[in-house]
């Protein structure tokens, strides 16, 4: 019978063992560690900038096509455009540095 707990005890504290190592694994690449600051060169941002506005205007060919086939109305259309025109300028305005929200957060988590 003795023998019998000696063996529980030892699963037992192998069992936690496992289960503690990887809690304790995630608990230190915490995502809510500092972000490194970066500066961009010139030539860096403006690599960016030529591929954010390529992608800008791809995605305004899909909504402009989106509206050709009746998929959404051409107000609507306009209006998604609007918005990736502002995301451009706001992408621009921060050195194409992409800036994350505190509210936005909750939605990264793991």
């Amino acid at each position: 019978m003795m023998h019998l707990l000696k063996k529980a005890l030892v699963i037992s504290t192998v069992c936690s063992m496992m289960l503690v190592g990887p809690i304790k694994a995630l608990a230190e690449n915490d995502s809510t560690a500092e972000v490194k600051k970066v500066e961009l060169t010139v030539q860096q941002k403006s690599e960016l900038a030529a591929l954010h506005k390529e992608i800008l205007e791809k995605r305004k060919e899909v909504i402009n096509k989106y509206v050709q086939f009746g998929v959404m109305t051409e107000e609507k259309g306009k209006k998604v455009i609007s918005h990736l025109e502002e995301h451009y300028t706001k992408m621009e305005k921060n050195g194409f540095i992409p800036k994350y929200d505190k509210h936005h957060k909750k939605h990264h988590r793991e």
